[in-house]
């Protein structure tokens, strides 16, 4: 699958964040998430292992009992079921990985 970069195709999934699926495969999904500053991504979990990647802003982050600020180039893995959230603190741009794939994130 290839993805060709375009301004189409962004949800709404909290307020401020807007995300898009950029490719999938049978294992593995990739997400673009657009955060504006002050938006808020609730602690929840998934059964999803996620790896993303700062393009752009920062953030804080959660990831089980550790906190973080995410700048650009930071990278991180979430494991499978644990607790996450973060609030941009600069419109921010990240790029997830969920594996396995995460079916409600299908176009």
């Amino acid at each position: 699958m290839f993805n060709k970069n375009n301004i189409n195709g962004y949800k709404s999934s909290l307020t401020g964040v807007k995300q898009k699926t950029l490719v999938y495969g049978e294992k593995t999904l990739m997400t673009e998430f657009l955060l504006e500053a002050g938006s808020q991504l609730p602690l929840h979990q998934h059964p999803h292992e996620q790896t993303g990647y700062l393009v752009k802003g920062r953030l804080h982050m959660v990831i089980g009992e550790n906190e973080f600020i995410a700048e650009p180039g930071d990278s991180w893995c979430i494991g499978s079921n644990e607790y996450h959230g973060a609030e941009a603190l600069d419109n921010s741009v990240a790029v997830e990985i969920f594996s396995p794939v995460r079916e409600e994130y299908l176009p």
